[in-house]
């Protein structure tokens, strides 16, 4: 491996730990390569324009936008109050009620930020008035919020399928059990973790019943609805798009077009001036990005000029010829990865690397693009960047020490039997875009 590259991975490695920006420390590092093998930065800065010139990618800030709108139209709210109806009896059932309704509203928003705000901020108020250990709540939230990259719609798939060119449709299938999995481990371990706790409150059938008796009486009062038209929203949009009716960008167009009239007309939450902040988050958001994905272009191209990939195979194989064990490299490595950068970053730098290194070992794209979700979103909940630890800390008010414990739980009794569920048994993820007729 010649000393540019090395200097250039060095130098990206050191601007991501001291808390450089990502879009920042990729531009620098591809300029060191560029530099030191005479590329044409014109040309380069041509490359990575057209390449972002893609309509697939307003898919990413419409589902943003409704994942926004959901969470100001009080739609959040709804799938909290339906799945409580199914496991809220239970010892430590509220907690389960939170990774259910995560589950349901990341298949709505495709974001794991957007399903963490929308639903953290309305069930933590609510598990701590029973007494819920803080830390293990804040812990569980931060997992839970991840399962918004495995349920399809997920953005970093978007991201994942348009830059190694894989079907987006099967990629978010590929998600969708190890997805599952997931959350029934993160279940399981909650109710452990609960289970000889005699600090926290848990309802009586009768009680519950009298709280159902209850929300009815105010919607009733407030002329609201039931959490019908927020559960329908998942059916239309993943029926509009597996149905051949619209494309992936329409059915996002679609979701934010159906919160609007859900959250301003039948749940009334919505403002003007929350639609208005909703907007501008989707903007932010999409201005983050696309400069992220303008500068990770370049780096990559500067990456696969220099061959990294058949490099790096070629140091896997060193140590391997084994397959199976090279993919396990491929994990740890992608597993570090996610330690230093947000999943988004982490999409657009390992994808075009690390597909062709998949393609030659024989290994289905779409499988990898399940284990690839994996990998980044356990990074996600991983010190020393954890995104989502930190943001699920601010909005449960936890202490970061409390959460450490109960997040060491997750990891190895839900995130490493996920992983490894994921990357060994393929079929996991393949098996949905296979019978519905995708290309593996």
């Amino acid at each position: 491996m010649s000393s540019t590259i090395i200097l250039s991975i060095v130098v990206l490695v050191i601007m991501l730990v001291i808390g450089v920006p990502v879009a920042l420390s990729f531009f620098i590092s591809a300029l060191i390569i560029a530099l030191g093998s005479g590329a044409s930065l014109s040309l380069l800065m041509s490359y990575s324009y057209k390449n972002t010139s893609s309509i697939i990618l307003l898919t990413i800030p419409l589902f943003i936008m409704a994942g926004s709108i959901m969470a100001y139209g009080g739609i959040g709210r709804q799938i909290i109050s339906a799945a409580s109806k199914l496991v809220g009896r239970l010892k430590g059932g509220l907690a389960v009620v939170a990774i259910i309704s995560c589950s349901v509203f990341a298949a709505i928003s495709g974001s794991a930020a957007a399903t963490l705000s929308a639903i953290g901020g309305i069930i933590g108020p609510m598990l701590k008035e029973k007494r819920y250990p803080r830390g293990l709540v804040a812990a569980m939230m931060a997992s839970a919020g991840v399962i918004g990259i495995l349920i399809p719609p997920s953005g970093i798939m978007i991201l994942y399928g348009w830059s190694s060119s894989t079907s987006v449709l099967a990629c978010f299938l590929a998600g969708a059990i190890p997805g599952i999995i997931l959350a029934i481990l993160l279940s399981v371990c909650t109710l452990l973790m609960l289970k000889n706790n005699n600090d926290i409150e848990t309802l009586s059938y009768d009680e519950l019943k009298a709280q159902w008796a209850e929300e009815k009486r105010i919607r009733k009062e407030n002329h609201e609805r039931g959490p019908f038209w927020a559960l329908l929203m998942p059916f239309i949009i993943l029926g509009c798009i597996y149905g051949g009716i619209t494309t992936t960008t329409e059915a996002a167009a679609i979701a934010t077009a159906y919160a609007i009239p859900v959250g301003f007309l039948i749940y009334k939450k919505l403002t003007w001036n929350a639609m208005k902040d909703s907007f501008i988050d989707a903007a932010k958001a999409t201005g983050t990005i696309m400069l992220l994905t303008l500068t990770v272009q370049m780096l990559s191209r500067m990456f696969i000029d220099v061959n990294l990939p058949k490099l790096i195979l070629n140091a896997f194989y060193s140590v391997t010829d084994n397959r199976w064990g090279i993919l396990a490299m491929i994990n740890l490595f992608l597993f570090v990865l996610g330690m230093l950068m947000d999943d988004t970053s982490g999409t657009l730098l390992a994808t075009p690397i690390l597909v062709p290194i998949i393609r030659e070992l024989g290994f289905s794209p779409v499988h990898f693009a399940a284990v690839l979700a994996v990998n980044l979103g356990m990074g996600n909940i991983t010190p020393p960047v954890a995104p989502l630890l930190y943001f699920s800390s601010r909005i449960i008010d936890a202490p970061l020490k409390e959460m450490l414990k109960p997040t060491l739980v997750y990891f190895l009794f839900a995130w490493l039997p996920t992983l490894l569920l994921t990357t060994f048994i393929p079929q996991i993820a393949t098996w949905l875009p296979a019978i519905l007729g995708y290309k593996i």
